[in-house]
């Protein structure tokens, strides 16, 4: 027979449609694989895995495929990744500084899921994650007469603490440890009486005013204050560090070193990498900031880590009259540190290599708040 058309049996047999079907089998499964996110790996190992990246390394994942996407904002999986600092909150404004500069930040800076509850609140101290507020129900409010919230930016959950029984308190402060995100505590000073401290835990969910074991004579605290290991950190006007656990057993008041004091003003606290840091810049005009930490707390045992001048940082060569120039932050995990101006610039300043990168050219940096996000569910149920 001549070379004539095949059949269409032939065309649709045995041999071409099994090729077909093998295909279009093999097609699917490389399809199902694509969608499949843990590949060959499975899924416990995979998700302790990315338990353990770096939060912005997770959200760049995200970007991979659809399941990376679900895998990567798995609440297991974003709340047991480490952290670092993310930004600033601005005190008693509703703002937020994204410090990667690199697209919106992570968090809403106006905590949007308190509008349908509260008229008006500002954020106040920020520790481990959590941010304690300042809130008002009602436009028609007195300044003096608020409630006290501690809230998660990260997971938009909060819980509004029972009235403090001090009116007005000299300040209200948050302690908090994401390593132990099953409590927290907030303490309250009375503005005129410094025998007594009033801590709010989340342990028993009331106020318990306990009585003061600083000795006589102890400085009244500032504003500013570092919780580390369990304990809160106050710094005082005299200057010295009083400290006190959460369950306001243990005191302690540590001095500063006698180099510090004598020749520097404007000290404050940090913590960076699980140590109790200070900062002070000399009052001469070569501006020198001093940064040191705390080697031991029995013999409050001080190291001075770096010093260097800050009108070098700023790129200036005399301070004059009108300059004010303050440290503001350490970074929790790096030997970083910022700075600003209060007016023109706010810089980082790395001690190590140091560098100097400009993150701000205005004067918002007067009161931020270094911010951590943290994952983990408030203490108890909260909204």
């Amino acid at each position: 027979m001549g070379m004539g058309k095949k059949s269409p049996q032939l065309l649709n047999g045995d041999g071409d449609e099994s090729k077909y079907n093998k295909t279009k089998k093999k097609q699917k499964q490389e399809g199902e694989q694509e969608q499949e996110p843990l590949g060959s790996l499975p899924e416990g190992p995979l998700v302790e895995i990315l338990s353990r990246v770096p939060y912005m390394s997770l959200c760049r994942f995200k970007c991979v495929s659809k399941p990376w996407l679900a895998l990567c904002s798995d609440h297991q999986v974003r709340k047991r990744c480490p952290q670092t600092l993310a930004g600033f909150f601005y005190k008693n404004t509703r703002r937020f500084c994204n410090l990667s500069g690199r697209g919106p930040p992570m968090v809403d800076p106006f905590l949007a899921f308190l509008d349908k509850r509260y008229r008006v609140f500002f954020p106040g101290h920020c520790c481990g994650g959590l941010v304690l507020c300042k809130c008002w129900k009602s436009l028609s409010f007195k300044y003096d007469e608020y409630d006290l919230l501690v809230c998660n930016p990260a997971t938009e959950k909060w819980i509004e603490l029972p009235h403090c029984p001090i009116e007005s308190p000299h300040l209200a402060k948050l302690g908090f440890d994401p390593a132990d995100p099953s409590r927290f505590v907030v303490y309250a000073l009375h503005p005129r009486e410094f025998t007594e401290v009033t801590i709010y835990s989340s342990d028993t969910g009331r106020w318990t005013t306990v009585q003061s074991g600083w000795v006589e004579g102890t400085p009244l605290p500032g504003l500013e204050c570092v919780f580390l290991n369990g304990t809160m950190h106050l710094m005082t006007r005299e200057p010295s560090v009083v400290t006190v656990d959460t369950e306001g057993k243990v005191w302690r008041e540590i001095h500063m070193p006698e180099n510090m004091t004598e020749s520097y003003k404007d000290i404050s606290i940090g913590q960076s990498q699980g140590r109790l840091y200070a900062w002070c810049i000399g009052n001469l005009n070569v501006c020198q900031l001093s940064v040191w930490a705390l080697e031991d707390y029995a013999s409050a045992n001080w190291t001075l880590k770096h010093t260097v001048n800050i009108l070098e940082l700023f790129g200036r060569h005399c301070r004059k009259e009108d300059e004010f120039y303050k440290m503001f932050a350490i970074h929790p995990d790096r030997n970083l540190v910022f700075l600003t101006d209060r007016k023109e610039k706010t810089i980082s300043y790395d001690m190590d290599s140091r560098e100097v990168h400009v993150i701000s050219t205005s004067g918002e940096f007067r009161d931020a708040q270094p911010y951590i996000p943290c994952f983990a569910e408030l203490p108890s149920d909260g909204h």
